[in-house]
């Protein structure tokens, strides 16, 4: 059988970009990769860009070729889980911090079925359709373990997110495929207690000990978790 593709998709107010050091490292040990752009954070998004429109970003990316791992961190859980229903060749799908709503449930109400505030909470500034963040506290809440150069990079890359993205629910169904879900214990965005819950909705967990970025903190052990669902 032919390797799988892995496609890489970020959480929200990011890009491509926050895939660059697991992207060299994957090309290092010869593995097939692909990271997508979001609509939802692409600088000038229509406030109207909800998960359905990432979800079918992923879908085109997906389908362009052979077998195809889903890698989704954050908010790009629940992109993956929206889009897995449509991608044809999809051997299984890998969480990182992620979110995995249930069917009919948004990004937002997953977030809130543990009543906790996080740093992350607090760096939300909301502007109409839009929300950004507060560069001080996201770089506290996203990248608190990272290199100061990287975090302080990281932070400058950081886009608006479409409100609709957030709210909008989960439509696709779930699919018979593997599951992995990595838990970061030192995660100030998404806290534990919610993470734990979304681990329980795949069928194999493993933790890091890593804040919400180890693909910056940590890229060699994320990829091999990742690859380790093989």
């Amino acid at each position: 059988m032919a390797e799988p593709n892995y496609v890489l998709v970020h959480g929200a107010w990011g890009g491509a970009w926050v895939w660059r050091d697991v992207g060299s490292e994957l090309t290092r040990r010869g593995v097939s990769w692909t990271a997508v752009d979001l609509p939802s954070s692409t600088h000038g998004a229509h406030p109207n860009t909800y998960l359905a429109d990432d979800a079918n970003e992923v879908v085109a990316v997906a389908n362009l070729e052979g077998p195809v791992v889903l890698v989704g961190h954050s908010y790009g859980g629940a992109v993956i889980t929206e889009a897995a229903e449509d991608v044809t060749n999809l051997e299984r799908l890998v969480y990182v911090a992620a979110l995995v709503p249930l069917l009919g449930e948004s990004a937002t109400e997953a977030t809130r079925e543990v009543h906790v505030r996080t740093l992350l909470d607090k760096a939300i500034q909301v502007d109409s359709e839009y929300a950004t963040l507060e560069p001080t506290l996201a770089k506290k809440a996203l990248y608190q373990d990272c290199t100061e150069e990287t975090a302080d990079w990281a932070v400058r890359q950081l886009t608006a997110q479409t409100l609709a993205s957030f709210r909008s629910p989960r439509s696709a169904f779930d699919v018979d495929v593997p599951s992995y879900y990595v838990r970061c214990t030192l995660d100030n965005a998404i806290d534990m207690s919610i993470q734990e819950l979304m681990a329980a909705r795949c069928r194999e967990f493993s933790t890091l000990e890593s804040g919400h970025s180890p693909m910056f903190s940590m890229p060699e052990a994320l990829c091999d978790l990742i690859l380790t669902t093989a």
